[in-house]
């Protein structure tokens, strides 16, 4: 099978036990108003343009196809930019040639470390996922670090072909989940509970925004159903103010739900309150 990967990062210490390679792919069936890869939203390879270092000559945008004041740059628009501002973002992989580059670091990465994919949600390109875990299997620790969005049978076959998960927690209450990232949170807190019933490894992450996910009520939510299916432990991931940076490489705006301006609070009182210990990342 074929999948696109818009980042591959090697020795990262992030992204699960030990030191891994964490692949990223492309696409994700959520839209949070916080999201800081906006590469990784749309599936199919894009081309990216960077502004700094822009010197306004014009010449990319000679060979860039317009439409309804939307410019979309074309492979001649990279080569005709004399700061090398442009770049394709997502490349190209079948199964095997992800794998065998992945391999070329067994030595480091089987000593405690391992395969992390992550996206983007990696679910949106399950089946690319899953075969690439099953060619890993009994080479590499592999691990998922993911929303939680997929189907509960498509999840099923993950826990048979991973070893560990990094399982996202954003928000508890259906309404605002869907307001903040455009999809019900029914199938994932499914899933999430089918995980924490398997006996695989995992740890809970919840990404901190203002306002959004920081709240007393939805903190206290979140630890009741850690409570709930025995997890006493979580990792807290502050907002990044930095998250809209990216946004005007890919020609799309950075439109939040919420004050970026506001301070988070992380609650952890709230989650002690419940016997959940916590770490800030």
């Amino acid at each position: 099978m074929v999948g696109t990967v818009f980042s591959i990062e090697e020795f990262s210490v992030y992204d699960g036990p030990g030191i891994r390679s964490t692949v990223f792919l492309k696409g994700c069936p959520l839209s949070c108003s916080w999201c800081h890869n906006p590469e990784g939203q749309q599936k199919s390879p894009e081309i990216i343009r960077s502004p700094n270092g822009c010197i306004a000559c014009g010449k990319c945008e000679e060979f860039a196809k317009k439409s309804q004041n939307k410019i979309e740059y074309t492979e001649k628009s990279i080569s005709a930019c004399p700061r090398n501002l442009l770049r394709v973002s997502g490349e190209i992989y079948d199964s095997e040639k992800l794998c065998h580059k992945l391999l070329k670091n067994e030595r480091i990465l089987k000593n405690g470390g391992g395969i992390t994919f992550s996206g983007g949600e990696p679910f949106f390109q399950a089946d690319f996922m899953l075969e690439c875990l099953a060619m890993l299997e009994g080479k590499l620790h592999r691990a998922i670090q993911t929303s939680g969005f997929c189907s509960p049978e498509i999840f099923e076959k993950s826990l048979v072909l991973s070893d560990f998960f990094l399982f996202d927690l954003k928000i508890i209450d259906e309404n605002d989940h869907k307001y903040h990232t455009g999809v019900s949170n029914t199938v994932i807190l499914r899933n999430f509970e089918r995980l924490a019933k398997s006996g695989k490894d995992f740890i809970v992450r919840v990404p901190l925004i203002p306002t959004v996910t920081d709240t007393e009520i939805n903190i206290t939510a979140i630890s009741k159903l850690l409570q709930n299916v025995g997890v006493n432990y979580a990792e807290l991931l502050p907002y990044n103010k930095m998250a809209g940076g990216k946004y005007a490489m890919t020609g799309r705006k950075y439109t939040p739900t919420f004050d970026e301006n506001v301070n988070v609070c992380p609650h952890t009182e709230i989650f002690d309150r419940f016997n959940i210990k916590t770490k800030i990342l």
